[in-house]
């Protein structure tokens, strides 16, 4: 019969859980100053406000 690997100390409940809470840490999307208007953006997308991305007119906005 194979052997398995099975843990060699009992991992306490509060090791345990810091492990698992490490992976589902959100992290707060990162933001960019739209150099044509100022408006707060992802990097590398169009600006919705204004239509500019790397410093060209590349979409027209409708008011």
């Amino acid at each position: 019969m194979a052997k398995h690997p099975v843990p060699k100390k009992k991992v306490s409940k509060s090791r345990r859980d810091i492990r698992r809470a490490a992976v589902s840490t959100l992290t707060a999307p990162t933001l960019i100053k739209c150099a044509n208007c100022g408006a707060m953006i992802p990097p590398h997308t169009v600006c919705d406000s204004c239509g500019y991305y790397a410093g060209k007119k590349v979409l027209e906005i409708r008011a």
